[in-house]
């Protein structure tokens, strides 16, 4: 057996990575925890506006895409999110629910990160920053980590380096490079949680930019009741950035612009109020309801309108179908589809079935939440789940 420097190396200090690192550190293992960035937990930092959305309470399988819905199962399972707020309420940050189970800090997102470096403290984690990994190499069962101009050895390695998204905060596809490397598949990575553009016939809407109303979305089999939002580009906002991860080009989006109206209120609303015209009635912001007015070409009175032309218009506003011709790419997705084949994974402990002693956790993987803490939770959760077994 070679003499190694550590018993681990992990490679990227987000959510994932800090959790391992600090989880193996605590079960008396030697770690060392290496990221390019001048300072760990970049994305960390970044979510929820600063305050970090860092679980949801209603955190279940199904609300993972995958390759293999059924792999999250088992680490969602053993590092659940009340195991997460445990860890945060023994800190003293204070937090609060927002809508749908969206946990958030009162604070500030840097209470998590300084959190987690206190638990890899705790463990005894060598924690540097800053520097390139130049060469990975494997070899009479040891890995090899050249960083920077130093070279580390551990009979385990990590890959923790997250997905392409937001290339701004350094992301890369490191990780799918690596995971090659070694023999592992990709699932082709693609933008999620991602604002869709439009264009053709739908370029008017963008004229709405800065426009928000509460509908719901669909693409495919998966819908969302929540927020949608115009931007200068196209569609944004909760429900459009939870439907992004299920949408494929070409697919359209159809948007229920009035889900909570009953059927018939077209109809009834020219029975109760026949001079007020289409754009009066609909209960949506003013300009996109002269918007859609306009191109439901129902002008003037809605007592002027045949039932059968309101039950139409009614109809197009319940499923407005919309084509996107693409998103903002992996500059705007906070998150990526995709990844590091879970194939080649074991639920159990996230390690290479066909390397032993390597692993792969966190966003690297092919496991993505729905928005609003469950990326955080599947980072906490598979990190554990290798911390674990190292």
């Amino acid at each position: 057996m070679p003499t190694t420097d550590y018993d681990a190396i992990v490679l990227g200090a987000g959510a994932a990575g800090l959790m391992c690192a600090a989880v193996a550190g605590q079960r008396g293992k030697r770690v060392l925890l290496l990221d390019h960035a001048e300072e760990v937990g970049k994305k960390i930092l970044i979510s929820g506006g600063g305050r970090c959305n860092f679980t949801n309470i209603h955190t279940v399988p199904d609300r993972y895409i995958s390759a293999n819905p059924h792999f999250a199962k088992s680490a969602l399972a053993r590092y659940a999110p009340a195991d997460f707020i445990t860890l945060v309420d023994r800190y003293g940050i204070a937090h609060h629910e927002k809508t749908l189970g969206q946990l958030f800090c009162d604070g500030s997102a840097k209470q998590i990160v300084a959190m987690l470096l206190e638990e890899c403290a705790k463990g005894g984690v060598d924690v540097r920053c800053g520097q390139p990994v130049r060469d990975v190499a494997h070899a009479d069962g040891a890995f090899r980590v050249t960083f920077g101009d130093q070279r580390f050895m551990a009979l385990n390695l990590v890959i923790a380096t997250g997905g392409p998204s937001i290339p701004k905060m350094g992301a890369t596809g490191f990780a799918y490079d690596l995971a090659r490397h070694f023999g592992l598949k990709v699932v082709e990575p693609r933008p999620a949680l991602v604002p869709l553009t439009l264009g053709g016939d739908d370029v008017l809407f963008r004229d709405l930019s800065g426009v928000a109303t509460a509908v719901q979305a669909r693409a495919g089999k998966a819908a969302f009741r929540e927020a949608a939002l115009f931007t200068h580009r196209g569609l944004s906002g909760p429900a459009i950035l939870q439907i992004s991860s299920y949408w494929r080009h070409g697919d359209p989006v159809t948007i229920d612009f009035l889900p909570d109206a009953a059927p018939g209120w077209l109809v009834e609303a020219k029975r109760a109020r026949p001079r007020a015209t289409l754009a009066s009635a609909l209960a949506l912001p003013d300009r996109l309801a002269q918007t859609l007015a306009d191109r439901l070409a129902l002008p003037g009175e809605l007592g002027a309108q045949t039932d059968r032309k309101l039950a139409d218009a009614e109809a197009r506003l319940r499923h407005w179908t919309f084509h996107p011709n693409g998103t903002e790419g992996f500059a705007k997705a906070e998150v990526t589809v995709g990844g590091i084949s879970t194939a080649n994974l074991s639920s159990q402990t996230m390690m290479a079935k066909s390397v032993p002693g390597l692993y792969a956790i966190g966003e690297a993987v092919d496991v993505t939440g729905w928005l609003g803490g469950y990326n955080f939770q599947w980072a906490w959760a598979s990190g554990y789940a290798a911390g674990q077994a190292l």
